[in-house]
């Protein structure tokens, strides 16, 4: 079997992919995506990544939406990213609230675990976009390259994690995906 997770990008959904909500996405009409961020899926795909979402929906275990309300985000998520010519290879999920201690809920390393095992091969170095300290500290505990996406202004967090600050930050998962194909056209 070829090494797949050469090629390979892992990305949070709310907030990299979609606009975030506090009070959790929890129907495919409340589900809008970010200016761009299908576009880029679609230029990873273009350039031979697999792309796979790793993402929590604590929503589930609050019992706020079922696991058939957060099919049809994902159906939905899927419709609109194959009209720009995209697809992802998987969406994984924790369905877990906090108080739950799984190992599955970022920022513990299972549900990017999960995906090394899907894959078969270890996912060391494989860029993992986040907007949150529990993307970063998921992909740091799984030896992965974490990238953050964001409005740096909102990251107020980062002055309480300076071992963060270093890590590459951007605006969007459009100006991420930039960076990872200039750096795979370079390698």
């Amino acid at each position: 079997m070829a090494d797949e997770s050469a090629n390979l990008v892992i990305l949070s959904r709310d907030g990299v992919i979609n606009q975030p909500s506090p009070d959790h996405i929890k129907t495919a009409e409340e589900w809008v995506p970010i200016p761009g961020s299908l576009e880029a899926i679609a230029r990873l795909n273009h350039a031979g990544f697999s792309v796979v979402v790793a993402t929590n929906q604590p929503g589930i275990g609050a019992g706020l939406f079922g696991i058939s309300a957060l099919n049809a985000v994902h159906d939905r998520f899927r419709q609109e990213l194959a009209r720009v010519g995209g697809h992802v290879d998987a969406i994984f999920f924790c369905p877990h609230i906090e108080r739950d201690g799984c190992d599955c809920r970022k920022p513990r390393p299972g549900l990017l675990r999960e995906i090394e095992t899907r894959y078969g091969q270890p996912i060391t170095g494989v860029p993992v976009i986040g907007c949150s300290p529990e993307d970063a500290d998921a992909a740091l505990a799984c030896g992965t390259q974490p990238i953050l996406v964001g409005d740096r202004r909102r990251w107020q967090w980062l002055d309480d994690r300076p071992d963060l600050v270093s890590l590459p930050t951007f605006e969007d998962l459009a100006t991420a995906t930039c960076f990872l194909l200039d750096a795979a056209r370079n390698a």
